[in-house]
């Protein structure tokens, strides 16, 4: 039995696509079985429809500044759906405790950077500001920390010379393709096994 996976993305779900097609590999760990939005109309939707994904939207804004209201619909989906492990693609929002703790252990981000290195925002600008010779993505567990639960798996990248923040943004997001389904699996493959 594949573990049953939500992605949560607000855009244009690029890792969602990669995740759901690595998904159906037989040997996969996982299957997607539900890709959830907070941004109504946010193009990675209509991507997981076509691939057969069930897709729901639930945008944050009528929730004002409740994220824990927001969340509390969010997570009674996620579970209406019979997700066991939740990832985070793009998913543009702080999460509140509650929510990182009732998923503790079973939710995984994405991070386009080699961590602990940058976390937050502007990472590709700020690894070529700072002179390093590469960069890269991370795959962690989510902590109520932002960007700072344990690494489960990292992807380096060459920065060369001349590089733009997004020239370098394209190429990690390749590496962040092939790392994330391939740290999701053996994720859900270990959980299987406890």
């Amino acid at each position: 039995m594949k573990t049953r996976v939500a992605v949560l993305i607000s855009g244009a779900g690029s890792n969602m696509a990669a995740l759901i097609d690595a998904g159906q590999a037989p040997d996969s760990g996982y299957e997607v079985a539900l890709v959830l939005s907070n941004v109504e109309g946010a193009g990675g939707l209509a991507i997981a429809a076509a691939k057969g994904v069930a897709t729901v939207a639930i945008p944050h804004k009528p929730f004002g500044k409740d994220r824990e209201a927001h969340e509390r619909v969010v997570d009674e989906a996620l579970r209406a759906a019979g997700v066991e492990v939740v990832a985070l693609a793009g998913y543009m929002r702080v999460l509140t405790p509650w929510l990182v703790g009732g998923w503790r252990e079973r939710m995984l981000n994405i991070h386009p950077s080699l961590l602990p290195l940058y976390p937050g925002l502007d990472t590709h600008a700020r690894a070529i500001a700072a002179g390093d010779a590469e960069a890269g993505c991370t795959v962690h567990l989510v902590t109520e920390g932002v960007d700072e639960g344990p690494i489960l798996g990292q992807a380096r990248v060459p920065i060369v010379q001349g590089d733009t923040p997004e020239a370098l943004a394209e190429r990690v997001k390749t590496a962040e393709h092939t790392l994330y389904p391939h740290v999701l699996s053996a994720f859900c493959k270990a959980l299987g096994r406890d």
